[in-house]
């Protein structure tokens, strides 16, 4: 915020999608509680009034609310803004059409040309939109939920939750004084500048709060959040922080079970035990470059009835019951309502899983050196079955890696993964061979 992102880059995105969404209508608005949200608030609502759209502000809201309130409305199209997984300094906008859910490629590459170019659809001054405020969208989401699971069924747990002092909070407190579940809620305070921690949803951040609470307060699991609460983490009863890779097998279990032989749409970089799982019920792993658009250009390729999850190794994932919306809330009540149907505890389920074990890097990027890397290691390990979508993946029998350049930041990141032991070694040669060309 106040660099790469400003109060003038706010209004121009908004006029740009003001534009791109044409006909005047209805557009949705909400915002997580960081500092920075209320001003792009303000520059969002004046470039979408300027382009005659009426717009709904939701106030403090998390995304997977965004977009269930956008099809309830029937609106245009919605935005919400905040930076989920970031820490405090970081904001940005995420733009929605009329189903709701993120812009696919080409959506974004017309809002991007018409942003560049600003070719912006001005309404007169006789044509503005007008605000308002729409109070139930809470109520409708809560509805949505409901609907799928069986809350008197999942009362009897026990859970500790990590705000992370974000939108998660103000959804569990209400689910809580309806419907009496057991929850503890930490870090629950709505904080726009100075977070308990680092809002990622990663092993590490479980274990520096949450996890050494969840056995002492002999609780049957931990759930942790990010800002926007469209990520979710996980510990055991045991007090144990799992692998966020974790998530996307969980459910990809829990929903095979009950559609076998339904598709799994996953990007590049998770793990090989969501493949281990879809071929127990029949089903196919659908690889994609890593990033949302992605996925969502995946999604609409085919029919919700042939896809049975989506998502990735972050702590991400999106369910047709839900339209395919990133949702962490609705996959912490997907894993509870799996414990309760099988009757196990999380680590009990987790340890009927074989062991993989994953090892992360990234290095300084050196942009011209990109393609002689690759055209190396496809050398090196033409032994292995390779993908390059994205990058390079290359898998043998219970192992693989990917190195590729990030979309967000100058580093190249190299991951690899194992069955039974950790890729230590694999790791080594590649890492090896990334310092002496990046160098």
């Amino acid at each position: 915020m106040g660099q790469g992102l400003t109060a003038a880059h706010v209004i121009d995105f908004a006029c740009a999608f003001g534009t791109f969404l044409e006909e005047p209508g209805r557009v949705v608005v909400g915002r997580d509680p960081r500092a920075s949200s209320q001003m792009l608030y303000e520059g969002v609502v004046a470039g979408l009034l300027a382009c005659g759209h009426d717009v709904i502000n939701l106030g403090v809201v998390s995304t997977p609310v965004i977009q269930h309130a956008i099809r309830w409305l029937e609106a245009r199209g919605g935005v919400s803004i905040g930076a989920s997984h970031n820490t405090a300094e970081w904001n940005a906008l995420k733009f929605f059409g009329s189903k709701g859910i993120y812009l696919n490629t080409a959506q974004a590459s017309e809002l991007l040309d018409i942003y560049h170019l600003r070719k912006f659809r001005l309404a007169a001054w006789d044509q503005l939109g007008r605000l308002s405020e729409e109070p139930g969208a809470l109520d409708y989401y809560i509805s949505q939920l409901a609907a799928v699971y069986d809350f008197e069924r999942l009362r009897d747990f026990r859970v500790v939750i990590d705000c992370c002092n974000g939108t998660s909070s103000i959804l569990l407190r209400e689910l809580q004084r309806r419907y009496g579940f057991d929850w503890i809620l930490i870090n629950e305070k709505l904080e726009g500048r100075r977070f308990a921690h680092d809002p990622a949803t990663t092993a590490e951040m479980v274990a520096l709060q949450l996890a050494p609470l969840v056995k002492p307060l002999r609780a049957h699991a931990g759930f942790l959040f990010d800002v926007d609460s469209d990520r979710v983490a996980l510990a055991t009863e045991q007090g144990e922080a799992l692998s966020e890779e974790l998530v996307l097998p969980l459910l990809t279990d829990f929903l095979l079970e009950r559609n076998p032989g339904r598709l799994v749409i996953t990007n590049l970089s998770t793990t090989a035990l969501v493949q281990e799982i879809a071929q127990k019920y029949g089903a196919q792993v659908l690889r994609v470059p890593v990033g949302r658009q992605a996925a969502i250009d995946a999604l609409t390729s085919y029919p919700p009835e042939q896809v049975a999850v989506a998502g990735e190794g972050t702590g991400a994932v999106m369910m047709p019951q839900f339209r395919f919306i990133y949702d962490g809330i609705a996959s912490m009540l997907g894993i509870l309502t799996m414990m309760q149907e099988r009757g196990r505890l999380l680590g009990e389920i987790v340890a009927s899983y074989p062991k993989y074990y994953m090892i992360k890097g990234q290095f300084p990027l050196v942009p011209a050196a990109v393609p002689r890397l690759l055209m190396e290691l496809q050398e090196r390990y033409a032994d292995g079955q390779q993908n390059t979508q994205d990058g390079l993946r290359v898998d043998w029998p219970g192992r693989w890696f990917h190195v590729r350049v990030s979309q967000t930041e100058p580093v190249l990141r190299v991951i690899c993964e194992q069955r039974d032991e950790p890729p230590a070694e694999l790791f080594r040669q590649l890492s090896e061979q990334v310092r002496r060309l990046m160098s």
